[in-house]
């Protein structure tokens, strides 16, 4: 399942409409070159995607940014608004995750991984792991 992280380019390209319109599943079409895009407002699912993607545990973003475990979890998971915490710390945790601050702060970031379709789900072409799986230790 697709989570709330989607992909701009699928829905945009004509193929992919047909497909839906056919009735087939986000799953059942091939997302090979695709890149995972944000397009919410939950800045906390690109937070953990990002994450997941630099292969780190939550505690090595949490001491990479200088903040305590708990801080992070709470913004990773929603819990805490990163967008309503101070200008510092925010910068801190998105320079961690090695991303631009202007492109979070608009709300378009691309994490920039491509993926492909794998037997078990959707997988990121660098590392291998699937796309909802988490880091080990996280």
């Amino acid at each position: 399942m697709i989570s709330r992280v989607w992909l701009r380019k699928l829905l945009r390209h004509p193929n992919v409409y047909r497909h839906l319109e056919g009735g087939r599943s986000l799953e059942q079409i091939e997302l090979s070159g695709f890149q995972m895009c944000h397009l919410d407002s939950d800045q906390h699912s690109v937070l953990r995607e990002k994450r997941v993607v630099l292969g780190m545990t939550q505690q090595q973003v949490a001491d990479k940014a200088g903040i305590i475990l708990q801080q992070y979890q709470k913004f990773e998971s929603g819990e805490r608004d990163i967008m309503t915490s101070s200008f510092r710390t925010a910068c801190k945790v998105i320079e961690a995750l090695e991303m631009d601050i202007t492109d979070f702060y608009h709300g378009e970031y691309t994490v920039g991984e491509e993926i492909y379709s794998s037997a078990e789900g959707l997988r990121y072409q660098k590392t291998g792991r699937l796309t909802n799986e988490d880091v080990a230790g996280a």
